[in-house]
């Protein structure tokens, strides 16, 4: 088959340059962290900004007013981050089933990257974010992004990934629109997305 392909393509003209001159960035003086929390908002997750102090408190505030009572924990998650809530964790390591999974009441994450332009949440399956089903089956996602993990723009995100390693992307809860345009949550992933912003 690669055979007859190579054939087909033998008198094929040549490759013509595309360029790839387009803006790769923000103009200097955005405030990324600002425009991502305000894209991120706008897919209705709800953000919370905390220094680093307060990182502990803000995570067991967000779960307390979730009700969240048994959360699941990937393997590398800092224990820091888990040291003022009362909420039970469970450790997906080994790896929970799907039907465990699916009983908790939420999930806690980092990730690799967030892209203001987009209000985009990047995890590569990297320590402190997990495997793929562990961010989709619980109905509650808080994600941890560094204020240093936000760039301007998706080509700034995809320079910070690794293209070998799994990723998901997520732009808000999950969300899905029915023929008469009637918006159903937690199709896809989570119904509740909350993002806590460190900053400093």
């Amino acid at each position: 088959m690669l055979g007859r392909i190579r054939d087909a393509l033998a008198d094929a003209p040549p490759a013509i340059a595309i360029p790839r001159d387009y803006e790769r960035a923000l103009p200097t003086g955005t405030a990324i962290v600002d425009l991502f929390a305000e894209r991120v908002s706008d897919y209705r997750a709800t953000v919370h900004r905390t220094p680093a102090t307060s990182l502990a408190t803000t995570i067991a505030t967000v779960l307390a007013a979730r009700g969240a009572t048994r959360v699941a924990v990937p393997a590398g998650l800092p224990d820091d981050w888990l040291a003022a809530t009362e909420a039970g964790t469970v450790a997906d390591d080994p790896p929970l089933a799907f039907g465990e999974l699916d009983k908790l009441d939420g999930v806690i994450t980092g990730c690799a990257v967030a892209i203001a332009e987009t209000g985009t949440i990047v995890l590569d399956g990297g320590a402190g974010q997990g495997r793929r089903a562990l961010s989709l089956l619980p109905d509650l996602h808080v994600c941890v992004v560094r204020a240093d993990q936000v760039v301007g723009t998706v080509p700034e995100g995809l320079a910070r990934l690794d293209p070998i390693r799994p990723q998901t992307w997520i732009s808000g809860p999950s969300a899905t629109s029915d023929i008469e345009l009637q918006r159903v949550e937690g199709v896809h992933g989570p119904r509740v997305l909350d993002v806590v912003i460190v900053e400093g």
